[in-house]
């Protein structure tokens, strides 16, 4: 089973210009799966953060699918996309909720910015710029303790490297990997994969609460199959 999640994940990559590059939310291009869109409005639906930054902009379509969410779930919030370009964005990131800032998403002004931004609102972290390992390092250190107990962090195309595009590793997967072993107060949260199709395998993270408080939403399978892991890793994995 395994091996043919990963052939059909490698397939789905390879006809990009028919899959990636030809799915959208309301008319406009979203350069992600449909299963982990599904995903990502789960996340919101349960969590309701009130603050989402966004590393990578691109052309914005994901920063207004995000919006969206939050007008269909009336979360009184807002997108903050950070971009190092945003000449690409064009009407793809117009949206009350959206605000974009140009520059790179470590960058200590920034940083700052966005931690005056987040106060004591739930704050969201998803991490879709620089794939290389040095950068996405960088991004762990810096937005990871902006995320508010409870909430999500994000690090999208894990399978950068590893998955597909192998000439590009180190990627956003040996990042995370060396992040997590020093010991962060983040539980990676497998049952997000459970759909099968991913480019974030073990990139979706929730913050410890350090209550014990189990994740919400519908009830949980206590068995379920995730690529590369056997069912009882999966189950304490989430």
């Amino acid at each position: 089973m395994t091996d043919v999640v990963r052939d059909f994940t490698r397939l789905y990559h390879d006809l990009r210009d028919q899959t990636l590059g030809r799915t959208r939310w309301l008319g406009r291009t979203v350069l992600k799966s449909p299963m982990d869109l599904m995903v990502l409005q789960e996340i919101v639906a349960e969590t309701r953060p009130e603050l989402i930054i966004e590393s990578g902009v691109l052309a914005g379509g994901t920063t207004y699918f995000l919006a969206t969410l939050m007008d269909l779930l009336e979360i009184d919030g807002r997108v903050v996309g950070i971009d190092i370009d945003l000449s690409g964005a064009g009407p793809h990131a117009q949206h009350p909720r959206i605000e974009l800032i140009e520059g790179s998403s470590t960058d200590p002004e920034i940083v700052d910015r966005l931690a005056a931004m987040a106060g004591s609102a739930r704050v969201m972290v998803d991490l879709d710029s620089d794939h290389s390992a040095a950068h996405v390092a960088s991004e762990l250190r810096a937005l990871g303790p902006l995320v508010t107990p409870g909430c999500y962090l994000i690090v999208e195309d894990t399978w950068v490297g590893r998955t597909v595009r192998p000439e590009e590793a180190p990627g956003p997967g040996e990042a995370l990997d060396a992040w997590l072993a020093e010991g962060q107060p983040f539980d990676v949260d497998r049952w997000r994969e459970r759909m099968l199709l991913s480019h974030n395998a073990g990139g979706y993270l929730r913050r410890s609460t350090g209550t014990g408080a189990p994740p919400g939403g519908p009830p949980r399978l206590e068995n379920y199959f995730v690529p590369g892991l056997e069912r009882s890793e999966a189950a304490r994995g989430a």
